[in-house]
């Protein structure tokens, strides 16, 4: 959430940076709200003020023994009333600069490239070597059906459409890359958390995830809790209205979670596989930083997503969003692009982001200077430290074999026990 001061005081430039964004917002309602509650805030004061001074008129009148003239009894009942009436008018009018501000992205940092959608995206880096298959590779879904290993027919009998069984050695393949995941999370300094996967319609609002995007969640309705879209929900809102010592940050979680999404707006696409499902396994990883530092935590978060995909030897690239291609509550993103061998492109499979100050003033998370001891806002960061299920698709896509079996990575070999899947295991 953006501060209203901000706006106020700059407003040329705030608009500017909501066109880059490909928005144009008229802020004419939401400054007219603002100098509306100024108003009633400086008229109830004065009413406050006038209050008081009668009341302490009644008090000498009482002191003295005396009853205070009916007059001053009247007007002194009268204030009271408008003041109450005041103060309902004004929490109507707050209410209404909050769901107004609840809707303003984030602006994008200096750094961010300008771009109207995802075509101007900036590649930033490129790792890893393609895999050279002799022979036309079969998409992940169609060599998971085949291992048995992925049964799609059973979840959409079980659930519908866009969810996922996995069975047998599937399943090892999918708990080795949770816990390879974690475990070089951790080994890089992040704090190992769970956390409830169903959360308050607040933590939703703290993260971003509501109002705007209500549509995108699956809501537990007699309760009003929400399954959570992403860990980044419950784990960033661990320190909603809490103050962190600037001595503690960056303060860095990983966590692993089941995800779901309605994913609204994305009919027709990834239909098939693991790509787009409404229930899904990731790993996410969190910050709490100082403002100072913020972007040089991203860098460091990002490159923390990539080191796993280095260690499975898969392919991928790096990419700086443009303005237009942001996520709403971003300052500002990297997606970090998987290659998928069926497709002959990049899938995304991590995003990167530095939110700035603007999950910080929605949850109300501040630190506190060592030097001025003085509280202020920190920064918050996220990323997933990847999604597991696209991990798993790219493992069956890059690594599988002409005969049709899929190689293990070496390095979840450990956990997995085994260093193949074959047709016959």
């Amino acid at each position: 959430m953006l501060d209203i001061k901000l706006i106020r005081e700059n407003l040329d430039a705030v608009k500017k940076a909501m066109q880059n964004r490909g928005q144009d917002i008229n802020f004419d309602p939401l400054l007219g709200l603002d100098v509306e509650r100024r108003a009633i805030i400086t008229e109830t004061e004065s009413l406050r003020l006038k209050r008081n001074t009668g009341s302490e008129e009644i008090g000498k009148f009482k002191k003295a023994g005396q009853e205070p003239a009916d007059e001053l009894l009247k007007e002194m009942d009268s204030i009271r009333l408008t003041i109450q009436e005041k103060e309902k008018h004004l929490l109507s009018v707050e209410n209404q600069i909050e769901d107004f501000l609840l809707r303003i992205p984030n602006i994008c940092d200096e750094s961010v490239p300008l771009g109207k959608s995802a075509d101007e995206n900036v590649v930033v880096k490129t790792a890893g070597n393609l895999p050279n298959l002799n022979f036309k590779p079969l998409a992940h879904w169609e060599i998971g059906e085949k291992l048995g290993i992925l049964d799609f027919e059973a979840a959409a009998k079980i659930s519908g459409a866009r969810f996922s069984v996995v069975k047998g050695k599937g399943c090892a393949l999918e708990r080795a890359i949770i816990s390879y995941f974690i475990d070089t999370h951790k080994q890089a300094g992040y704090e190992e958390v769970m956390a409830p996967y169903l959360v308050s319609a607040k933590s939703m609002t703290g993260t971003g995830q509501l109002p705007k995007f209500s549509e995108d969640a699956f809501k537990c309705a007699v309760d009003d809790l929400y399954l959570i879209p992403t860990a980044e929900v419950s784990v960033t809102n661990i320190f909603r209205d809490g103050v962190l010592e600037e001595s503690a940050l960056p303060v860095s979680y990983v966590s692993y979670s089941a995800c779901f999404r309605r994913e609204a707006g994305s009919y027709g696409k990834d239909t098939k596989g693991l790509i787009r499902n409404h229930q899904f396994n990731k790993v996410e990883l969190v910050k709490f930083a100082n403002p100072q530092n913020s972007n040089a935590e991203l860098e460091a978060l990002t490159q923390n997503a990539c080191a796993v995909l280095d260690g499975l030897g898969l392919a991928y690239r790096v990419m700086a969003l443009c303005t237009g291609d942001i996520g709403f509550g971003a300052a500002k993103t990297y997606d970090i692009e998987v290659y998928m061998a069926s497709e002959g492109v990049y899938r995304e499979i991590s995003s990167c982001s530095n939110f700035t100050d603007f999950q910080s003033r929605r949850m109300n998370i501040k630190y506190k200077s060592q030097e001025t001891k003085k509280r202020a806002l920190l920064h918050t960061l996220n990323g997933s430290g990847v999604a597991v299920g696209r991990t798993f698709a790219a493992i069956l896509e890059n690594f599988q074999t002409a005969d049709g079996a899929v190689i293990i990575p070496e390095v979840l070999r450990k956990y997995t026990g085994f260093d193949i899947i074959e047709s016959n295991s």
